[in-house]
């Protein structure tokens, strides 16, 4: 009996190993080098120096103070009588430590709500007549949120900072400090920050801010806990976040929490924040939140004065005012915002990591730069491979169009774009009869451009490989444009960039092999994903949440059209892996009634034979029908 031969591996640059991974793997060797610049600029933060007087903060009064607040004003949705009241109430409050008082009014438009009214309370420290001159001209910025979402009386969230917000009035009524105070009770923090995004554009309120201090569900069980994240790719300055570390460990004797080295490197890559300092760190202004919840904001559900920790709340009141005292003290609070990944005790700085993630797109770019000479040489045609992408491209095109018009006539959620409460219908609800119409409409586009890209013949192995070409080529250009966006958002990118290059080699190995490259290159968006559903707690709302996201405008217009050009690639490059893939027809090669005719042709047809075939089958007796 013959023993078959062991199959052999395909020669490197033929049809079969059209990468040459020679180049690929020398380019790597340029990726060494911002890796050694990164391993070789990690910096230790240094905290301010400690207030020569321990902090007076007491958590007694704070306590006295929510559960008084909660108690008269349950309700504090914008626009409710509950709302005004608690607002008059607290600046009556604010007045009797002598604090300057100001509003700020103005109108948002929140989605599922539509548009209101909103008012912050501004209140200056008061000065002493010796003080005038002395006084630093920056201003250090202490804020809580008084609103709520109304399912609760919003005891921890946050009617805990607003007590704390006004024993702290107290104290500093009764201090000497050389710098100006403002404490901020924001007005719409539960429904987006709306509050601290109002004061951070103030030109005239904020440009002297040196740093804020945001308060918000500082009663829970949790641990303290630090949110840095801005809403662009940047974070505090690392003094003030070692600085406020720091306060927090002396007063509470263990270190607080703050987001793990990932969940930081997705907060640049998308940067997004439930609390109120996102808006200042959008605008350059270092600031930071201080709570006793997770990444997200405790659920209104069972938010009663019973369930506050009135230790957890001294804890975190002292550690600010500690905080305060420090920054007081220093004789340059102000440092910007900056770029960063804060691992442990130090820090990798952040162009050090852009930097790697654009060195990251070298062998891939070589590769296909390499590719496309291999493809010239051997004379395989191009531009019916790159026909056929756009034709992909413009079915996706066409659905993000309609999704676009959906939010336009209000089908969609629409408002200001800023973060959504997660615990509110516009996140939860999925508009069902929205987004089947979204995936009829899309699917409808796709009926029209199938005749141009279902095979009608065999593909020969040169014209499967001119659309693999064409599909990293797209995806070479949809990297650099998210490049040219945020380097950061390369994460989501760089996994389909690397191991969709690889699918000729896949193929060649099998459909099962291929097919697992192919999901390799999903990894990056998955991250993302991963990231609201268990992170954020959204769940199975997660993909919804992002979409409702785009609707508002949260997600940038340029990040938006990226994603449609990695789908197209993505649809190119899962026809290339399943075998399904057909460059687009020559001129003889194309149906007669031209795409959309042939399209509504095979709809018809199909509607025509189903119809058919139930009449036949209720025309056969049921006897007939049982003995077939």
């Amino acid at each position: 009996m013959a023993v078959p031969s062991p199959r052999r591996r395909a020669r490197r640059g033929s049809l079969e190993r059209p990468v040459s991974g020679r180049i690929y793997r020398a380019a790597w060797l340029a990726v060494a080098v911002p890796v050694l610049v990164a391993a070789f600029s990690l910096a230790t933060p240094i905290p301010l120096q400690e207030p020569r007087l321990p902090p007076s903060f007491d958590g007694t009064t704070a306590f006295q103070f929510s559960r008084e607040f909660v108690r008269l004003f349950p309700d504090r949705r914008p626009g409710s009588s509950g709302s005004a009241k608690a607002r008059e109430w607290v600046a009556a409050r604010l007045r009797d430590y002598k604090f300057t008082v100001a509003r700020q009014e103005f109108t948002a438009d929140v989605p599922g709500l539509g548009k209101q009214r909103f008012v912050n309370l501004i209140a200056t420290s008061p000065l002493r007549p010796e003080q005038e001159l002395a006084r630093s001209q920056q201003t250090i910025v202490i804020m809580a949120h008084r609103d709520n979402l109304g399912g609760s009386p919003g005891a921890n969230d946050n009617g805990s900072g607003t007590g704390a917000l006004l024993e702290l009035a107290r104290d500093i009524g009764n201090s000497s400090l050389a710098h100006s105070v403002i404490l901020l009770s924001e007005d719409g923090g539960a429904y987006g920050s709306l509050g601290a995004a109002e004061f951070s554009e103030d030109a005239d309120l904020s440009d002297q801010v040196a740093a804020v201090v945001d308060l918000d569900a500082i009663a829970g069980n949790g641990s303290p806990r630090l949110e840095i994240a801005g809403e662009t790719p940047r974070m505090p300055g690392a003094t003030l976040a070692a600085t406020a570390q720091s306060a927090i460990a002396a007063q509470s004797d263990r270190e607080p929490a703050r987001p793990s080295a990932g969940e930081q490197l997705i907060d640049l890559a998308f940067p997004f924040t439930l609390y109120g300092q996102g808006p200042f760190i959008a605008q350059g202004i270092p600031a930071l939140t201080i709570t006793s919840a997770g990444s997200r904001p405790p659920p209104p559900a069972g938010d009663t004065s019973a369930e506050l920790n009135p230790e957890r709340l001294d804890q975190i009141g002292r550690s600010a005012q500690s905080l305060l005292g420090s920054l007081d003290s220093a004789a340059d609070v102000t440092r910007g915002t900056q770029s960063y990944v804060w691992v442990g005790s130090r820090l990798i700085r952040g162009w050090t990591i852009q930097f790697v993630f654009l060195m990251a797109l070298l062998p891939f770019l070589a590769a296909v730069v390499d590719l496309f000479a291999r493809c010239r040489r051997r004379r395989i045609p191009l531009r019916p491979a790159l026909r056929s992408l756009l034709s992909r491209l413009s079915v996706w095109i066409w659905a993000g169009a309609v999704f676009a018009f959906f939010t336009l006539v209000g089908i969609l959620p629409s408002g200001d774009s800023r973060p959504i409460p997660p615990d509110t219908e516009v996140a939860t609800d999925w508009p069902v009869v929205a987004l089947v119409s979204l995936a009829g409409l899309s699917f409808l586009g796709w009926l029209v451009a199938r005749p141009q890209l279902a095979p009608r013949r065999t593909v020969t192995r040169p014209e499967e490989l001119g659309g693999h070409l064409a599909a990293m080529l797209g995806l070479g250009i949809v990297a650099l444009v998210v490049a040219a966006q945020n380097p950061f958002a390369l994460l989501f990118v760089l996994p389909s960039v690397h191991a969709w290059l690889w699918l000729p080699h896949a193929s060649e190995r099998g459909r099962a092999v291929a097919l697992a490259v192919y999901a390799l290159g999903f990894v990056g968006p998955l991250v993302l994903l991963g990231s609201f559903a268990f992170r954020f707690e959204l769940g199975l709302d997660a993909p919804w949440y992002l979409l409702a996201l785009t609707s508002v405008g949260y997600v940038p217009i340029p990040l938006a059209v990226a994603f449609l050009g990695w789908g197209a690639v993505a649809s190119q490059a899962g026809a290339v892996a399943l075998g399904r893939y057909a460059p687009y027809p020559a001129p003889h090669e194309r149906p007669a009634r031209g795409p959309l005719r042939e399209s509504v042709r095979q709809v018809v047809l199909l509607t025509r034979r189903s119809r058919t075939r139930r009449k036949g089958l209720e025309a056969v007796p049921d006897t007939d029908v049982m003995e077939e």
